[in-house]
């Protein structure tokens, strides 16, 4: 298996590349955080490490290109909103091949949510794919809001070489977390 260092972003392009008008604006994000040097946050961008590929190459080109990223990272950041689970391009086989084969673990990202205390109520939220490999034990998944501190402790803590946490699909930071990053109130 090749070196694992990276981090995976998944979400629903919604069949566009208009950055306004997918979950696109999330990735972006992360990149943005990534490169701004007042922010300690190194972002190594599995997208970055195998050639661009476009909407116009064929379809097992795509799905060579993120085989291979898949698997030279250490973990996916699956980015959840109400369109994710209506996905029907690629969110599914990413996940399938994260888990699957990879072994990785999922940092589940909800840009609607400013705190995650009950995981399974966001179920709603998951595609197929999620859903079932959390139902039946088999995705290890941490499910945190899309803000900086938790995505910045996520993404350092959490990989395939950290086999203790989380132990099932359903992980979360606790309350005291929440509060001293400032997510929820005391």
């Amino acid at each position: 298996m090749n070196y694992r260092n990276g981090t995976y972003v998944a979400f629903h392009a919604g069949g566009t590349t208009d950055p306004t008008a997918s979950d696109i604006k999330y990735y972006n994000t992360l990149k943005m955080w990534s490169e701004n040097k007042n922010i300690e946050f190194n972002l190594i961008n599995s997208h970055e490490k195998t050639s661009a590929v476009r909407d116009t190459s064929t379809k097992e080109t795509l799905r060579r290109a993120l085989v291979t990223r898949l698997n030279k990272s250490k973990h996916m950041v699956l980015i959840l909103t109400a369109t994710t689970k209506n996905d029907t391009d690629w969110v599914a086989f990413e996940i399938a091949h994260a888990v699957d084969t990879c072994q990785m673990p999922i940092i589940a990202v909800y840009p609607n949510y400013t705190s995650i205390l009950a995981p399974a109520e966001l179920a709603n939220y998951w595609p197929p794919a999620l859903a079932s490999r959390i139902t039946s034990g088999k995705a290890r998944v941490i499910h945190i809001p899309f803000r900086l501190p938790a995505v910045l402790d996520a993404i350092e803590q959490f990989g395939v070489s950290n086999t203790t946490y989380p132990t099932d699909g359903y992980g979360f930071y606790n309350r005291e977390t929440q509060v001293r990053w400032g997510l929820i109130n005391p």
